[in-house]
């Protein structure tokens, strides 16, 4: 759902920006909101609250509790949620549950249906941040703009889809019920336009976003908002549906994700393989010129240690004459052991001067080694392929 809401906000920006309507999440002004009771505690609290108690609760216990009520009175009643319960009364009531709710000592016997109806509107009106939050209640509000009914509904997902989780499940529970008390339409005289109108105030209604509208903006947002109302308790079932376009999405981030993640890995271990080499040769080096050093203190002067790694003799100390060649020091070492080393035939074979004031060079066989080494006397001498 993570992915889902980032994917979704894409694809509601880029309908609104098509449709040229403006998508900008509201920010509220900051107030200072209860932290406990049931009335004006933001939805957030009130679940992690009740979570307490029953573990996995998905809506406020108040909410569940005010809509059982409301349904344990016969659905048929003429007006029901448009006609309100005695404000004397309701006021009353709203002040018993706040000290008696969680106590379990309330007695909802003496709640009459529309005082129920009464508080569950008063309920939701009354949440610090709307049901539809603070940064998505305009684009609700803006679904009246577009101009098919493919477009609002297709906008009304992405929306519902963009709400919190605990927003999202409060409201779902809520359009059941409304969905409900419509279904008894012959009886208590609320259609889904009649219910629409009457709750729409309820979910839209929120003076935290700046400046307080005129009566005629009110009259033209009411009845716009009702309309959006009327689309979402209709068609409700459409509203949590993700859409496949959005699932194919999500599944090729998680194809590419887990490819990067196999790479990640491969190269970690190749890294990992780097370091365990280096190591290997290091300690491998540091053994040679150790052993290098220590054969070097018994070297008389005139004499240079030669290296020959890939033949079977891998070192010989090598008096150093006048006439003394490289070509004659390789044929030294190759008279330990004919024919061919490690593939090498003798005439793959060189002796490289490397380090002391050189970097590395390939020598010739006519070199004559003892004039060499008097111009650089802390080289080291390697028998080795021609690029090897």
């Amino acid at each position: 759902m993570k992915k889902i809401h980032a994917l979704a906000l894409i694809e509601l920006s880029a309908l609104f920006d098509i449709l040229g309507i403006e998508l900008k999440p509201q920010k509220a002004a900051k107030i200072k909101v209860k932290e406990s009771g049931l009335f004006g505690v933001p939805l957030l609290v009130l679940l992690e609250h009740d979570q307490k108690r029953i573990p996995g609760i998905q809506t406020p216990l108040i909410f569940q509790k005010l809509i059982s009520q409301i349904e344990g009175g016969k659905l048929e009643t003429e007006g029901l949620l448009r006609i309100p319960g005695v404000a004397a009364r309701v006021k009353n009531l709203c002040q018993e549950l706040e000290s008696k709710f969680y106590e379990g000592t309330f007695n909802w016997d003496s709640v009459k249906q529309h005082d129920a109806a009464s508080l569950l509107k008063l309920f939701i009106r009354e949440l610090p941040q709307p049901l539809f939050t603070v940064e998505y209640l305009k684009a609700f509000q803006d679904v009246q703009k577009l101009p098919t009914k493919k477009h609002q509904l297709q906008a009304l997902n992405l929306l519902v889809l963009l709400l919190p989780e605990g927003n999202r499940d409060t409201l779902k529970v809520l359009l059941e019920f409304l969905q409900r008390v419509i279904d008894h339409r012959d009886k208590n005289k609320m259609n889904l336009k009649n219910v629409a109108m009457v709750m729409a105030p309820n979910l839209f209604m929120f003076h935290g976003l700046g400046a307080k509208p005129t009566e005629q903006s009110e009259f033209v947002m009411a009845a716009g908002t009702a309309n959006v109302m009327r689309f979402m308790i209709k068609y409700q079932n459409l509203l949590w549906t993700i859409p496949t376009f959005l699932v194919n999405q999500v599944r090729k981030q998680n194809a590419e994700s887990q490819k990067k993640e196999r790479k990640d890995k491969a190269m970690r271990k190749l890294l990992k393989k780097m370091a365990y080499d280096r190591e290997k040769h290091e300690k491998q080096d540091k053994s040679i010129s150790d052993q290098k050093s220590g054969n070097d203190a018994d070297i008389p002067e005139g004499v240079i240690r030669v290296q020959a790694p890939h033949l079977s003799k891998v070192s010989m100390a090598i008096q150093l004459t006048g006439e003394l060649k490289a070509g004659d020091i390789i044929a030294r070492f190759l008279s330990q052991k004919s024919g061919t080393v490690q593939g090498l035939k003798k005439e793959e074979l060189f002796l490289h001067e490397v380090g002391g004031n050189i970097g590395e060079r390939c020598l010739d066989d006519d070199t004559f080694m003892k004039d060499l080494h008097q111009l650089n006397p802390n080289a080291e001498w390697i028998i080795k392929s021609k690029n090897g």
